[in-house]
């Protein structure tokens, strides 16, 4: 029986095999290139289904367009170059049907990206994040789910390359093709795990770091800030006193002039 773990440790996953698909890869750079493999795509079962996009390192400026959409079935992995083709009505179709069974990681991510493109429905697909989460595994990331359910490492080296490049490089290629292939691994394992059962070992969460200790400079403005604060506080003190002995003065004359009207 299997044994997975609540939390995968990262620091073991470097010392792991790495995992590469080693099946077919074709580049789709055309909508007729686009047609025909969607075409093969509708006859499969399942796919697994992942995107990138072309990284921005410039603070508050917004996401680019997804550039590459990698559909795999078991030997097979199809990268369409959106940024050269777009979103066409081919790949709608694919995306929107439900007879192929589309499986990814936070997809729903992927699908709002692609909606930027070209609007869509989503049809039927399985969220590995949920599924994973039903086993009592709580990361969240395709690298540490696959380490935990196979002992291999998914290399991530390639993520902020330039995904709008004319031409993918063989690494490149070869990252976008695993990280779509193996989330057709992990949903067959789990669907094994399910019904032949498993071990879980609980891996308690790691205790918040404790804060680094003050800097000189830090000290002196903490206690500065807490005299000013405590100066606030007195004069907003004094002030209410003033303002409650105005208050008892006032009465007093009103409840003077009232008994001089009386004796009149």
């Amino acid at each position: 029986m299997k044994t997975l773990v609540s939390r995968y440790d990262k620091k073991m996953i470097a010392q792991l095999p790495k995992v590469l698909f080693q099946g077919r890869i074709i580049v789709i750079q055309s909508k007729s290139e686009a047609k025909k493999a969607v075409d093969y795509l509708m006859t499969q079962e399942m796919v697994g289904v992942d995107t990138e996009t072309k990284p921005i390192f410039k603070k508050g400026t917004g996401m680019n367009p997804v550039a590459l959409l990698q559909i795999s079935t078991h030997d097979t992995c199809f990268l369409f170059r959106l940024n050269q083709i777009g979103f066409t009505s081919d790949l709608i179709k694919l995306m929107s049907d439900d007879s192929v069974l589309k499986i990814g990681l936070s997809l729903k991510d992927d699908f709002m990206q692609l909606k930027r493109r070209k609007p869509f429905t989503p049809g039927r697909y399985a969220e590995l994040q949920s599924m994973v989460k039903d086993l009592g595994i709580s990361d969240q990331s395709l690298q540490k789910i696959y380490a935990n359910l196979f002992g291999y490492r998914i290399s991530k080296t390639q993520q902020l390359t330039n995904w709008e490049a004319d031409v993918l490089t063989e690494a490149q290629k070869r990252y976008a093709a695993t990280d779509a292939w193996v989330c057709i691994h992990i949903y067959e394992e789990i669907l094994k795990l399910n019904a032949t059962g498993y071990m879980l070992e609980v891996i308690p969460e790691p205790a918040p770091p404790a804060p680094p200790p003050l800097t000189p400079e830090q000290i002196r403005e903490k206690e500065e800030k807490k005299r000013q604060k405590e100066k606030e506080r007195r004069k907003r003190k004094r002030q209410r006193e003033k303002e409650q002995k105005a208050k008892s003065k006032n009465r007093a004359n009103k409840e003077k002039i009232k008994n001089i009207k009386e004796i009149i």
